[in-house]
C-alpha cells in the first residue's frame, strides 16, 4: 500500500462490497479492495503500482486513447464524480461489461486521487443462450445491457421493444437468467403464431371436455411459468378478446382454465416483447391502454445494428463460428469484406447479417469469405432509405421498414423456390408466423411453380 494512503483509508475500500480502487494522476494503482483484486485475478503485491488501464483493459495505453470515455481523465479534469460504461477484462481475460462510478479523493498532503467504484453488470457468459448469445462492446451495446440488467433486478413487468432481427427474444432471456427465478422455468410464446382460436387454451389450458375435440385436461403456459418467467413475444398481436383475462391474470395472478370452474394461481413474471408502437396501437383502439401500462412497467430497447455498426465485426465472426461449426468447417472474414458488412444499414438488423454470412459461407470454396461473396442488396424501396426512417401512415406503421420486410421476404422465396419451411428457418420465425407475414403483404404465390 502507498505510503500517502492510511490504514483507515485501506480499511475503508476494503469494506465496500463491489470492487473499488484508488489510482493517483499517472494512472497508478495505489490501493484496492479484496473485491477489485479477485475480480481482476491480481495479488496483494502486484498491484500497487500497476497501470489501472493494464490490470482492467489489458491494454497498454489510458482508455481515452482507445476512444472511449476514460473517468480517470474527466475526474482528473473536473474534480467532479463522473460515470461511464465499460467493458473489462476478468481473470480469465473474459470480457465484462461492468458501471464505473470514478470521484475525486484528497489525500492528506493533498494530492488528488481518483477512486472507482465497480458494478459488474454482465459477463459473456450471462450474454450466451441456448444457440446464441448477444455480443458487442458499442456504446449503445453496453447501455442496452445496463438496462436489462436492472430490468432483471426488480420482479415488475418488463416490456422489450425494437426492430424485428435485432434479438429481442435474447434480450428477454438475458433478463430471466439474471434475475432471481432463473432456477425455474422460462416460457415462451409467440403471439403472433398462436390462432386466436386456440390462444386462451394454450395461455391458461383447459379441462376435459372444454370443447369439441377435447379428450383430455391441459396445463396452460401460465401454470407452466408458475416461478419463473412468461415471455408473450410480439404482444402487439395478442388477440383484443384475450387482452382483457391476460391483465386480470397479471394483476391478480389467478385465472381459470377454459371450461374450468376452479380458481387457480400462478406466480410468473411478465417479459413482453414488440417490434411495434404499442402507445400508437392504443390510440387507435387495437390495444388495451390499461395492459399497456401493466406489461409497460420497465420498457428496454434493443438497439438496431445500424446504430452500432461498431459492432459488425465480433457478429459476423461469432455468427460465422456458428455456420462453420454446424458443417465442421471454418470461415475467416477478409479485410473488404468486413468493410462491405460495415457499410451497410440492414433493416433486418442481426437476423439479416446471420442470412447474408449464410450466404457467404456458401459460396466459399476455401473457408475465405471475401467481398465477392457478400452479397447484398441496397436498393431502397418506395423511395425510403436503408436506414428504415420515413413518415409513418395515419396507422402508425413505418412502410419503409414494412416494405424492406415484405422484399426481403420476397427475395428468400424466389431464392429457395418457394420453400415455405426453409425461409422460416432462415427468419428464424415459425411457419405459421410466415404464412401470416405472407398474407399481410401479398405474397402468397411468390416462388410457387407455374
Amino acid at each position: 500500500m502507498d505510503k500517502n494512503i492510511s490504514v483507515d483509508v485501506q480499511s475503508l475500500i476494503d469494506a465496500q462490497d463491489n470492487p473499488f480502487v484508488v489510482i493517483d494522476g499517472d494512472y497508478n494503482v495505489v490501493a484496492a479492495n479484496k473485491a477489485y483484486r479477485q475480480a481482476y485475478g491480481v495479488t496483494d503485491e502486484g498491484i500497487v503500482g500497476r497501470k489501472c488501464y493494464e490490470v482492467s483493459h489489458r491494454s497498454d495505453v489510458p482508455c481515452h486513447m482507445n476512444g472511449e470515455d476514460c473517468p480517470h481523465k474527466q475526474v482528473f479534469a473536473t474534480r467532479e464524480p463522473h460515470q461511464v460504461l465499460h467493458i473489462h477484462h476478468g481473470p480469465q481475460v473474459q470480457l465484462e461489461h461492468v458501471r464505473i462510478k470514478g470521484s475525486p479523493i484528497l489525500g492528506s498532503d493533498g494530492s488528488m486521487y481518483l477512486g472507482e467504484a465497480i458494478f459488474p453488470l454482465a459477463s459473456a457468459e450471462d450474454l450466451a443462450g441456448d444457440q446464441q448469445r448477444m455480443i458487442g462492446q458499442s456504446k449503445a451495446f453496453q447501455q442496452c445491457i445496463e438496462h436489462l440488467t436492472r430490468a432483471a433486478e426488480v420482479d415488475a413487468p418488463a416490456l422489450v421493444t425494437g426492430e424485428s432481427g435485432v434479438g429481442k427474444d435474447l434480450a428477454a432471456r438475458y433478463i430471466h437468467r439474471r434475475s432471481n427465478r432463473n432456477e425455474r422455468g422460462f416460457v415462451m410464446v409467440d403471439c403472433s403464431a398462436v390462432s386466436e382460436a386456440v390462444f386462451e387454451s394454450e395461455l391458461f389450458g383447459h379441462e376435459r371436455g372444454a370443447f369439441t375435440g377435447c379428450i383430455g385436461r391441459r396445463h396452460g403456459l401460465f401454470e407452466q411459468a408458475d416461478g419463473g418467467t412468461l415471455f408473450l413475444n410480439e404482444i402487439a398481436d395478442l388477440p383484443q378478446s384475450l387482452q382483457g383475462r391476460l391483465l386480470n391474470a397479471m394483476e391478480s395472478g389467478r385465472f381459470r382454465r377454459v371450461g374450468g370452474r376452479e380458481l387457480l394461481s400462478a406466480d410468473v413474471r411478465i417479459v413482453c416483447a414488440t417490434g411495434r408502437n404499442l402507445r400508437q396501437l392504443v390510440a387507435s383502439n387495437r390495444f388495451r391502454a390499461d395492459l399497456y401500462y401493466r406489461v409497460a412497467g420497465i420498457i428496454c430497447e434493443v438497439p438496431t445494428l445500424r446504430t452500432r455498426r461498431s459492432d459488425i465485426p465480433l457478429l459476423a465472426n461469432a455468427l460465422l463460428g456458428r455456420i462453420g461449426a454446424s458443417g465442421d468447417r471454418s470461415y475467416q472474414l477478409t479485410a473488404d469484406a468486413t468493410d462491405a458488412l460495415i457499410d451497410y444499414d440492414y433493416p433486418g438488423n442481426v437476423r439479416e447479417l446471420g442470412n447474408i454470412l449464410q450466404r457467404a459461407a456458401a459460396l466459399s470454396t476455401n473457408g475465405i469469405v471475401t467481398a465477392a461473396e457478400i452479397h447484398i442488396d441496397r436498393q431502397p424501396i418506395h423511395g425510403a432509405s436503408n436506414a428504415g426512417i420515413a413518415m409513418q401512415d395515419a396507422d402508425g406503421e413505418e412502410p419503409s421498414i414494412r416494405g424492406l420486410e415484405s422484399q426481403y421476404i420476397a427475395e428468400l422465396l424466389a431464392e429457395h423456390q418457394g420453400k415455405r419451411s426453409r425461409v422460416a428457418q432462415i427468419l428464424g420465425i415459425s411457419e405459421r408466423t410466415l404464412y401470416r407475414k405472407l398474407k399481410t403483404y401479398g405474397l402468397q404465390s411468390v416462388g410457387r411453380a407455374g
